[in-house]
């Protein structure tokens, strides 16, 4: 049996390497650490060009990456981009995404938010969840700016950054959005959506309409320059002026099947509001789900099952392309 065992892990860690993530140039991968306002340290995942030789090492994300661990930047003046995942999620819910970015001379960081992660949804119903993502996410840029050990390589004049979800609610009141959280008692009680069930659940103050002060606050982040969402959940907030201060311009996806973001009181919302700042795209046979970095080897059906023909593979290869032209022409030199 102790044979057998072995001879399965051993096979086990054959298949992940063989099946890593890899990329065209090499590309160097770290785990830091910042502190938000509460003083509360979180973890960022950081991706960057590199001279350093990858290999099958890192796990993350359900996937085993091809990268080179901690090891020094490579280039001058290259651009950054901030990855804000949704709820439950983490650094690797768009680790294929931060790859392909950092292959072509990005350099990439996706703060862990604090309390609303895979690992710890501890502040899932706080009245400040959505106020502290926003702030974590100014924190990661000041962070990379200012302490990470390769901030003399960012342009810091060439910012981006991309959310899905409840991160793609993050990244928009980090360019200039403006919600109004005093509208999820009644349009939970009147449409109700995902969203509201999952603030019901975790008992937040947030769908309860006797409460006042909502504890709130987004500040924007000048240094942001353009921005990519998909699915931006609570977008509904926004109406009916509350993106009229977003000025850069914003790449906005959407699964045509998405049935925990509905497009009416979500994505259109956004896609209305912003007219030609906004670079509309639509994906046919996707889900919510869709949009996280395909599943490797460990693949739980609640975010890899896919419906119909779907294939999410093939998806991100074209989408991931599609961001990078995006930035590139979003945040020229």
């Amino acid at each position: 049996i102790f044979a057998l065992l072995t001879a399965l892990v051993l096979a086990v860690v054959a298949y992940a390497m063989l099946t890593a993530m890899s990329t065209k140039n090499p590309v160097g991968f770290q785990i830091t650490q910042a502190t938000n306002a509460e003083g509360k340290p979180f973890a960022i995942g950081v991706w960057y060009p590199t001279d350093a030789s990858p290999r099958p090492t890192t796990f993350l994300g359900g996937q085993m990456m091809s990268v080179a661990p901690d090891a020094a930047v490579s280039g001058k003046n290259l651009p950054l981009v901030v990855i804000s995942h949704g709820n439950m999620g983490g650094p690797g819910s768009h680790a294929d995404l931060a790859l392909y970015l950092a292959n072509a001379g990005y350099i990439v960081a996706a703060p862990m938010h604090v309390g609303d992660n895979y690992a710890d949804q501890s502040a899932a119903g706080s009245v400040n969840l959505f106020s502290s993502r926003n702030q974590e996410v100014r924190a990661t840029i000041d962070f990379m700016l200012k302490q990470w050990r390769g901030h003399d390589s960012i342009n810091s004049q060439r910012i981006g950054a991309f959310g899905l979800s409840a991160g793609a609610f993050t990244v928009l009141t980090a360019v200039g959005a403006q919600p109004d959280l005093g509208i999820v008692p009644k349009h939970c009680k009147t449409s109700p959506e995902f969203v509201c069930d999952v603030l019901a659940f975790s008992k937040s103050p947030l769908v309860n309409s006797d409460t006042k002060n909502w504890g709130n606050a987004f500040q924007s982040d000048s240094r942001i320059k353009a921005a990519a969402i998909a699915a931006p959940g609570l977008a509904f907030t926004f109406a009916p002026n509350g993106l009229e201060n977003v000025q850069v311009p914003v790449q906005l996806w959407s699964g045509e099947i998405d049935d925990k973001v509905p497009y009416a009181t979500n994505t259109k919302i956004v896609r209305e509001a912003l007219g030609n700042k906004v670079e509309f795209h639509s994906v046919p046979g996707a889900g919510h789900m869709s949009f996280l970095a395909p599943c490797g080897l460990l693949a739980p059906p609640a975010i890899c099952a896919e419906k119909g023909n779907f294939d999410r593979k093939t998806f991100h290869a074209t989408m991931n392309a599609d961001v990078l032209a995006f930035f590139e022409k979003s945040m020229q030199k």
